[in-house]
């Protein structure tokens, strides 16, 4: 029994299941909540901070990423992450704005004008980032079924999750760095070229890591104080911590 409530997340504690047990009917729940969080991963992606010494912005993908796995579970929020990636890939505007400068000298956008870029993954230097959003999503997913939401880990599950996306963003912005001749979508400028530093470990690190530990610190706080927050008021209206 134990064991069974620990694998209870909490989208199945806030969305209860609707009619007759049935697999369709856990398919259309499944797929309404996959769907919500992609969208919300969307916005997400819209909350942007340019950083003129790299061409990855600051967003709010790593926050939606770690809330994905933390409030689905690991398939779900994995699953979520995916669709997230594909739509993009397929042409729709739901990656965060482009590499180029934001608009005019825009520093920071906030959703709306909606600014959104789509592109193949490999062409774009948040392409590995993107990637990185489904692993860490299913990894911070498959500590919460195991409640680590439930308890003062889920700071570390979150840590997990947020070095899941460097373990795979880092090496695929050094690869555009080693294809030295890869363009920035919409400019003549290299990846290389645009990013300051002696090689490309160098260019990497100031790139990819230095500019967002600061930010990606605030995220992993905010969502590491979302999650155990949201199971405490699901606590207090049913009457009973939900460990038991």
């Amino acid at each position: 029994m134990q064991a069974s409530l620990q694998q209870q997340v909490l989208a199945d504690v806030l969305v209860p299941r609707f009619g007759a047990q049935t697999r369709a009917n856990s398919f259309i729940r499944d797929a309404v909540l996959v769907i919500g969080f992609t969208l919300f991963m969307t916005v997400c992606a819209q909350i942007a901070i340019k950083i003129p010494t790299t061409t990855v912005p600051i967003t709010g993908q790593t926050f939606g990423a770690l809330l994905a796995g933390g409030a689905l579970g690991s398939k779900r929020g994995a699953s979520s992450m995916l669709l997230y990636m594909l739509i993009g890939m397929l042409g729709l505007s739901v990656f965060t704005p482009s590499s180029s400068p934001l608009g005019d000298g825009q520093v920071f956008h906030f959703i709306l004008p909606w600014s959104g870029s789509s592109g193949l993954l490999w062409d774009i230097s948040s392409g590995g980032y993107i990637v990185g959003f489904i692993f860490a999503a299913y990894l911070v997913g498959l500590l919460a079924e195991r409640g680590w939401v439930l308890r003062s880990s889920v700071p570390l599950s979150m840590l997990i999750g947020n070095l899941a996306i460097y373990a795979i963003g880092l090496p695929w912005l050094g690869i555009l760095f080693i294809a030295s001749g890869t363009t920035i979508p919409g400019t003549e400028l290299t990846y290389y070229d645009a990013i300051g530093g002696s090689n490309v470990l160098d260019k990497t690190l100031k790139g990819g890591l230095y500019p967002f530990i600061g930010g990606d610190a605030i995220k992993l706080i905010a969502a590491s104080l979302l999650l155990p927050g949201a199971w405490a008021l699901v606590s207090k209206v049913k009457g009973k911590p939900p460990e038991e």
